[in-house]
């Protein structure tokens, strides 16, 4: 792609994630998620092959669809009580519609099916943004509308994510997809305890930003999208392929990893909320996602296909890793320490 069109699309997107974030009238969000929407469009099919026209395509009527959503939620409640203001979403039908609208840009059971296949059809520096920075406007959406949501809905939207992401998650060859289920998992923890505690649903995504920005910049350094290509990885630069296998179990949300820590709360929030079924059942589901994160990790580290080269070191130039790579994953590895000062910070 052209590096001045690229820097155009970047900085299109910075833009309409800013505008978003910053609104308090509805217009004015909705135009930053449609300036976003358009920048990312490009990024998405820049390698002209079918699957990023398809992946392209899919992701533009999901989100025109969701966008619409969001601006006839808006209107209505506009019409209702006169407030175009974000925060006063005060009409039962308006909040209703509005939950659904930032469901299907988030990618929430049951709107995730487009999520999978435009992550699959994406190279992986888009994916990387699809997954972290492109939820970024939809969540404060969602945290400022927090207080008049639905409950119920959300938590039974964050159950079945939490379940649907995990399940659909087994039987992936495909990294890319595998990473779709598994944010498809994660959105559903932070959906749950956003009613109860939106500032731990903005660490849990701040943290899952960096875990799967590790993966993401590591899985591209190594040029790996299969699990059968990430069984000979570990020849190429054996140091990244452990940290990986780390940031693997971090992002399973193991305990001594920085993952943990957001699980952790949520599950202490819910419990002091008396949600302990919803809490228990979460739990239990997030199971499902660990044993993906489980076959990624044995894959990254300890299995050989059987028909491996006869040597031991795959022929590599003497390219380094990218600083960035190693300042997110250690990050992904040793934030649990010093939880207590970052639970001082949100």
């Amino acid at each position: 792609m052209n590096p001045q069109a690229k820097l155009i699309f970047t900085i299109s997107l910075l833009l309409g994630t800013t505008i978003t974030i910053s609104s308090n009238h509805w217009i004015m969000a909705w135009a930053g998620l449609e300036i976003n929407t358009l920048a990312i469009l490009p990024l998405i099919s820049k390698s002209h092959h079918p699957r990023s026209i398809e992946a392209a395509t899919k992701y533009f009527l999901t989100q025109a669809a969701a966008s619409t959503l969001v601006l006839f939620s808006s209107m209505t409640n506009a019409w209702h009580t006169g407030q175009w203001d974000i925060t006063q979403l005060s009409h039962p039908a308006s909040s209703l519609i509005l939950t659904s609208a930032i469901a299907m840009k988030l990618g929430l059971v049951p709107f995730h099916f487009w999520f999978p296949e435009v992550l699959q059809g994406s190279p992986l520096s888009t994916g990387l943004i699809l997954s972290t920075a492109m939820k970024l406007p939809p969540i404060t959406l969602l945290y400022m509308t927090s207080s008049s949501l639905n409950p119920t809905l959300l938590t039974t939207l964050a159950i079945l994510s939490a379940a649907i992401g995990g399940w659909m998650g087994l039987n992936q060859t495909q990294i890319r997809k595998i990473l779709a289920f598994s944010s498809i998992s994660h959105l559903g923890w932070m959906t749950i305890i956003i009613i109860y505690n939106p500032k731990l649903t903005l660490l849990n995504f701040y943290l899952y930003t960096m875990m799967t920005a590790a993966v993401f910049l590591t899985l591209n350094s190594i040029k790996v999208l299969k699990l059968s290509t990430l069984m000979t990885a570990w020849t190429k630069v054996p140091s990244l392929n452990a940290m990986l296998l780390l940031t693997m179990l971090s992002l399973a949300g193991l305990p001594p990893l920085t993952g943990f820590l957001p699980k952790w709360l949520i599950i202490q929030e819910l419990t002091k909320q008396e949600m302990i079924p919803a809490a228990t059942l979460i739990s239990l589901l997030s199971l499902l996602s660990l044993f993906f994160y489980l076959r990624l990790a044995y894959c990254t580290t300890i299995t050989l296909p059987p028909h491996t080269t006869n040597h031991m070191k795959q022929w590599r130039t003497g390219k380094s890793t990218h600083v960035l790579i190693a300042i997110l994953t250690t990050m992904s590895v040793i934030l649990l320490p010093i939880s207590p000062m970052i639970l001082t910070i949100i």
